[in-house]
């Protein structure tokens, strides 16, 4: 029991330090989203729950014109899946790191975010610390800081009188940090460069709106075809 505890205990201290930069972007943004809904006209109930069983930060934002329209199921399933496409393509990045996570990987699936998956994919874990439960207290830290947000949102709102416009750079700034971060750490840039020359070109032929999958589509194909290229430059560096 004692060495389950220090276990639990190691692996909380190892990954609270990297989701301090989350709980900032996502206090705001989720502060944000349920004084949005607050003066839609929903009670905190609604962005308490559904951040907690949604979390999916744009699809939340998105669902409050939808619950004042009239439903239509196809066109939300449509959305959902347009909006939430990318993360089929960071499953398919964790299928190795979650294997051995056991019962944790349910949960690890369900909250997986773009800021999650950010870390848990680039993070240096200890060797000393549990992968599996790294990886599970990242999760659960960010989508309670979520969680937090919006439910704190959603009960001061009407109480709260102040211009929201522009608190959602907070996360492109946080997005760009990490990137940054990332990049200092490689010592080969081969990937970083293909998913920029990917994302500039997808973006400037399908447009702002439209660019995003077919990106992630072009990275995955080029990735793959340069995979075993790259590994064998990790295994000489």
């Amino acid at each position: 029991m004692k060495k389950r505890s220090h276990t639990l205990k190691k692996a909380f201290a190892a990954a609270f330090p990297y989701t301090i930069p989350i709980f900032a972007g996502f206090w705001f943004l989720g502060l944000t989203y349920g004084i949005y809904m607050n003066v839609s006209g929903f009670s905190f109930w609604y962005p308490l729950f559904m951040s907690m069983f949604i979390f999916a930060g744009s699809v939340e934002f998105l669902t409050v014109n939808m619950l004042l329209g009239a439903f239509h199921p196809l066109q939300v399933l449509a959305v959902t899946l347009m909006v939430n496409a990318r993360h089929l393509f960071y499953g398919i990045s964790m299928l190795d790191r979650y294997r051995a996570a056991g019962w944790k990987k349910i949960y690890l699936i369900f909250g997986m975010c773009d800021e999650s998956f950010s870390i848990n994919y680039t993070a240096e874990i200890p060797d000393d610390t549990d992968r599996g439960w790294f990886m599970f207290f990242v999760t659960m830290l960010n989508h309670f800081y979520w969680v937090f947000g919006a439910t704190l949102g959603g009960i001061c709102g009407s109480l709260i009188h102040f211009d929201t416009e522009g608190l959602d750079f907070v996360m492109t700034a946080m997005f760009v940090v990490i990137f940054l971060e990332q990049w200092m750490k490689e010592k080969r840039h081969t990937s970083a460069v293909v998913g920029i020359a990917a994302s500039l070109l997808c973006l400037i032929f399908f447009g702002a709106d439209n660019f995003m999958i077919p990106a992630m589509l072009a990275m995955l194909c080029v990735l793959t075809y340069l995979r075993r290229f790259l590994e064998k430059g990790e295994e000489a560096v």
